[in-house]
């Protein structure tokens, strides 16, 4: 990126060396971080983000996933305002929490009780430490690769790799940041996703101190292959054989129908960690399930089992914008975000025939994930990356970036949102074209 490519960035380069003197790396997340520098915004409308020098791009991220109508919904602009004038945090309860409450537990009648946090990370934390209050056991299992925020133990394996994963058997649990004390990993039970034998055999190995089977429904990182109902139906039956909880985090495919992901299976966690879209483009995580596993939490019970709280746990701003947005995803706006999204996958589909390269996409609902395979991957070491791989996956995104004007998510994921539309499918479509096209050689290295 430079001159040459006729791209102003002169003010975003500006603000990113004033960033690097007060900021560790010049940014807050990693996330935004993109070579040579990040992007700054100026404005966002709808799916149309301008930034500092005046490009304007088309957002297929809508940070990450949790911006479901978009940026700056009127109606959700306008519910935000009016509560503002009235306060932003108390050390008192509000009635939109409660209102809010009744509307998600409305949702899913499995929801019996509900508790709200600040992020996806703080709800997958709160309820790993519920599940450990209420079965008096330590341990959590999770899938290979699977990503659930940065909880010590939720972040376990999220980055294995080839040299460190260890036996498909017995995966190793490998921690993501340096100093992670050992006892964590220890704690910590590691199964391949979709692998119902060689997972039934760790759970078991582990029975007598697994607190909960932790599983995201349709996990991104693992590849964004829909967990198979044989497999999880499989986990479900041993939890209640066992007596071990089983919980998922629904952070971020909620979206995926009215009443989650988990809406599309038989089986019913006994907890969910929710996120993202319900916070109205507020930050925002909530732990809902059974009531009497959810009792742990209970400033009435004679023994708090988990004594919790937070600052700005259910503060109004984000309540009222949670039920503003969550009113607006109707049954018919997930209809209609669903069906948008799966023309989407058609066209992009029929792009990577004409362009002739082996890209295949995994995913479900209004999200999906491409991938240099000639067949969708079912599990984390399918879906694996190797550095060579990423350098040309992030190329290509750069690509779009810079050329088309497209920003998608850094796995090379789109998370849509309502106001995504028929022009803006084209334009995604037609720019993949180009972009495939353009880095055709380099993805045929590495199909399998």
């Amino acid at each position: 990126m430079g001159k040459a490519d006729n791209i102003n960035y002169e003010s975003s380069l500006k603000l990113y060396n004033r960033a690097k003197k007060v900021i560790t790396g010049g940014v807050s997340r990693n996330t935004i971080f993109r070579r040579p520098h990040p992007f700054y915004v100026a404005q966002a409308k709808g799916s149309y983000v301008t930034d500092i020098d005046g490009n304007t791009r088309i957002d297929f991220a809508n940070n990450m996933a949790s911006l479901i109508h978009g940026h700056s919904h009127p109606v959700i602009v306008d519910a935000v305002t009016e509560q503002m004038q009235n306060g932003t945090a108390y050390t008192l309860g509000s009635e939109v929490e409660v209102e809010f409450g009744e509307l998600l537990v409305e949702r899913n009648k499995e929801f019996e009780k509900i508790r709200f946090v600040n992020s996806g990370t703080e709800a997958v934390m709160s309820m790993i430490k519920a599940a450990r209050a209420y079965t008096g056991n330590p341990k959590i299992a999770k899938a290979e690769g699977a990503y659930h925020g940065t909880y010590d133990f939720a972040e376990i394996s999220q980055i294995a790799e080839p040299h460190n994963w260890g036996d498909i058997n017995q995966p190793n649990s490998v921690p993501v940041t340096y100093g992670t004390p050992e006892s964590v990993k220890q704690d910590v039970v590691v199964f391949p996703y979709n692998d119902i034998k060689r997972t039934l055999n760790l759970l078991e190995a582990n029975k007598d101190e697994l607190a909960c089977v932790l599983i995201d429904p349709v996990s991104h990182r693992v590849g964004m292959y829909p967990i198979e109902e044989e497999f999880l139906v499989a986990i479900y039956n041993w939890t209640r054989k066992n007596k071990v909880l089983l919980v998922f985090d629904e952070v971020v495919t909620y979206r995926v129908t009215y009443s989650g992901a988990q809406h599309l299976y038989p089986v019913k966690p006994d907890m969910t960690a929710l996120g993202k879209i319900i916070g109205g483009g507020f930050p925002v995580g909530a732990i809902a399930g059974d009531a009497e596993i959810m009792s742990v939490f209970d400033p009435t019970q004679k023994i708090i089992k988990q004594p919790h709280s937070g600052t700005f746990s259910a503060n109004p701003v984000t309540m009222i914008a949670g039920k503003t947005a969550m009113q607006l995803y109707d049954r018919q706006a997930v209809d209609d975000i669903n069906k948008m999204a799966e023309i989407a996958k058609h066209q992009i589909r029929e792009a990577i025939q004409l362009a002739h390269v082996p890209v295949s996409i995994t995913g479900a609902g209004s999200m999906f994930r491409f991938h240099f395979r000639y067949k969708q991957p079912r599990n984390y070491r399918e879906t694996y990356q190797s550095p060579e791989e990423r350098k040309v996956i992030v190329d290509l995104l750069d690509y779009l970036f810079i050329h088309e004007n497209l920003i998608l998510i850094n796995t090379f994921a789109c998370m849509f949102a309502t106001t995504i539309k028929q022009a803006e499918v084209d334009r995604l479509t037609q720019s993949m074209y180009n972009g495939l096209k353009k880095y055709k050689a380099a993805i045929l290295q590495f199909a399998k």
